[in-house]
């Protein structure tokens, strides 16, 4: 019953809730630009002509919403793993909340195309990830 309560009063929820809204704006972002170049029937329809985009935006779009996706299910695991064992406070919380502000600036920095800056900000999602991964351990 005190994992529960800790569960649910963790501050790490909530940059796991919204870390929900931030995928959503991956998957738009890369929808969006895609019916732009292919156009609404290839969105409504069924695509089975295999076309894909290939616009530099939409190539973009659709690599930074991989991207995303290859560090999320570690967060979302990391999250509850911290959550649950009442980690509420200090490392845990920074490692989350530097994860998700990570991906937040990271979209724009890769839609726009800016090197160097982008590569250090995913760095920046990493460690993230590490802080919280390292305080579930110690």
């Amino acid at each position: 019953m005190e994992n529960e309560a800790a569960l649910a009063l963790s501050p790490l929820l909530v940059p796991l809730l919204w870390s929900v809204p931030l995928l959503v704006v991956h998957i738009l972002l890369q929808g969006v630009t895609a019916t732009k170049e292919l156009g609404t029937d290839w969105n409504a329809g069924p695509r089975d002509d295999d076309r894909k985009a290939s616009g530099i935006l939409a190539g973009r779009a659709e690599r930074a919403s991989l991207n995303f996706r290859e560090t999320y299910p570690v967060f979302i695991v990391l999250a509850l793993t911290l959550a649950i064992m009442g980690e509420t406070a200090g490392w845990a919380i920074f490692g989350a909340w530097l994860w998700f502000v990570c991906r937040i600036i990271y979209i724009p920095l890769y839609l726009a195309g800016i090197p160097y800056i982008r590569s250090l900000v995913w760095v920046g999602s990493l460690i993230g990830l590490l802080i919280m991964f390292l305080t579930a351990l110690f």
